[in-house]
C-alpha cells in the first residue's frame, strides 16, 4: 500500500471500499433482492448506497450531474417505497459506472487541494470523500447483516491491506 501522500491513501482505501462494497451487492441472494426490509425492497438499499456515492463522493452541487437512466423522482429515497424496480443487471452497470467515475476522479486529487471545495459547494473535497465512506459502510453495514440473516454467511472483506482479488475467488468468508 502507498503511504507517501494523503491522497494516496484515500485512493487505496477508496478502492478496497469499492471492492467490498461490489462483494456485498453480489453476495445479496437472488430470492432476497426484491425482499422488503424496513419498508423497502433490497436493491433499494443497494441503489441509495450507490446513487449516494455517485451523486455526493466528487460534487452533490454539480450542476451538469447525470442522473442514471432508470433513476425516477425519489428512487433513491429509502424512505418512499419504489413504483419500479430494479434489476441486478441495472445495479451491476451501475455499480461499474460509479466506481470508474470514482477511480478516475481520486486520480485528479492532490493534497493540496484536498481542503479546496468544488464549484459551488460548501464543503470541501476530503470532507465529501470522508462523508461518502461513513456512509457507504452504514450501509455495507445493514447489508451484510441482511446477507448473513439469510445466508448464515459473511461476506468476504479485505481489511486494511489484503490483497484485491484480481480472478475467481469464494464471495464469502
Amino acid at each position: 500500500m502507498e503511504q507517501a501522500t494523503y491522497c494516496d491513501i484515500i485512493r487505496d482505501q477508496t478502492a478496497r471500499a469499492l471492492w467490498e462494497a461490489g462483494n456485498v451487492i453480489d453476495c445479496v441472494p437472488d430470492d432476497c433482492w426484491d425482499r422488503p426490509y424496513y419498508g423497502v425492497p433490497v436493491w433499494k438499499h443497494v441503489y441509495h448506497m450507490l446513487h449516494s456515492l455517485d451523486l455526493y463522493l466528487i460534487n452533490p452541487r454539480d450542476k451538469s450531474f447525470t442522473e442514471p437512466p432508470f433513476h425516477e423522482e425519489n428512487l433513491n429515497d429509502l424512505d418512499i417505497p419504489p413504483t419500479k424496480s430494479l434489476s441486478r443487471k441495472d445495479l451491476a452497470d451501475y455499480y461499474a459506472a460509479v466506481k470508474s467515475k470514482i477511480i478516475s476522479y481520486l486520480g485528479t486529487l492532490r493534497d493540496s487541494g484536498l481542503l479546496e471545495c468544488p464549484e459551488g459547494c460548501e464543503y470541501t473535497k476530503f470532507t465529501l470523500i470522508l462523508a461518502q465512506h461513513r456512509h457507504l459502510h452504514t450501509h455495507m453495514g445493514m447489508l451484510m447483516g441482511f446477507i448473513v440473516s439469510e445466508t448464515g454467511r459473511w461476506p468476504r472483506i479485505i481489511g486494511l491491506s489484503g490483497t484485491i482479488p484480481a480472478g475467481p475467488y469464494d464471495k464469502f468468508e
